[in-house]
């Protein structure tokens, strides 16, 4: 799909295709050689990009959004299978360290964060792995002072 998205000039949104040449993220993934019929992927990216009853050109914000979502996702997969591989080797060899525990980061920190607190917590373990260093602690006021602002 991400190969789709980049060849085509013209994604589209609440169609398939449309009379100018645009086609929808998945039409586009069709035609680079990827096979798929995922209904829920067509009604998910509708309902994302707030299509109406007419096809339009997807922004560039959404089809930007769409490709760092499924990068992401080919990102996590990778890095599940050199986890899952790893455990095996390490089963193999004798533990020199335990896997993370449940509620840790193993693995790589650079993911999408829902909440700030996840983020935070990625960072100062990614600093600790680098050298045991610590970030200094903030006060409650400064870190609400930091947080971005919700619409």
């Amino acid at each position: 799909m991400l190969q789709g998205l980049q060849r085509y000039d013209r994604i589209i949104v609440g169609a398939y295709s449309d009379r100018s040449g645009g086609v929808c993220p998945m039409l586009a993934a069709h035609r680079c050689g990827g096979r798929t019929d995922f209904r829920s992927f067509a009604r998910a990216w509708d309902r994302f990009t707030a299509a109406g009853r007419r096809a339009r050109r997807a922004s560039e914000r959404e089809v930007r959004t769409l490709c760092a979502q499924i990068e992401a996702s080919i990102w996590h997969e990778d890095e599940m299978r050199a986890e899952i591989t790893a455990l095996g080797s390490r089963a193999s060899a004798s533990p020199a360290e335990p896997p993370p525990a449940k509620g840790q980061q193993g693995g790589a920190w650079l993911r999408p964060f829902r909440r700030w607190d996840g983020y935070r917590e990625a960072v100062t373990a990614a600093l600790r792995q680098l050298g045991g260093r610590e970030p200094e602690p903030q006060s409650e006021s400064e870190e609400r002072e930091e947080e971005p602002a919700r619409s």
